[in-house]
């Protein structure tokens, strides 16, 4: 079987009030499977976006296992001093997960 070439999806986000990315809903690649539903904070994802490990966007198709919608993929913009995880806008002043749930 293929390796994806993304090491998590992130299915949905909730934005602090000044605009960045407070918590991310993920499932992460664990070896040949998924894992369960993981909550993240703004830190420690942007400490594995820093890592190297490729985020995508996307879903969790329903009774399919480990098979996803996948959507953008996520990068970390280094800007002042705490940086912009954004999908696809790289002028962004704040987190932008274009297409992404709120929660």
């Amino acid at each position: 079987m293929k390796r994806p070439k993304f090491d998590a999806v992130i299915e949905a986000v909730h934005y602090a009030p000044d605009g960045k990315i407070a918590l991310a809903r993920i499932y992460e690649r664990r070896g040949a499977t998924w894992s369960d539903l993981i909550l993240l904070d703004r830190r420690d994802l942007v400490a594995r976006l820093k890592r190297g490990k490729q985020f995508v966007t996307g879903q969790r198709k329903v009774f399919w296992a480990s098979t996803f919608e996948v959507g953008e993929a996520v990068q970390y913009l280094a800007r002042g001093e705490r940086g912009v995880i954004t999908t696809s806008d790289l002028t962004a002043e704040k987190d932008l997960l274009a297409g992404v749930p709120v929660f």
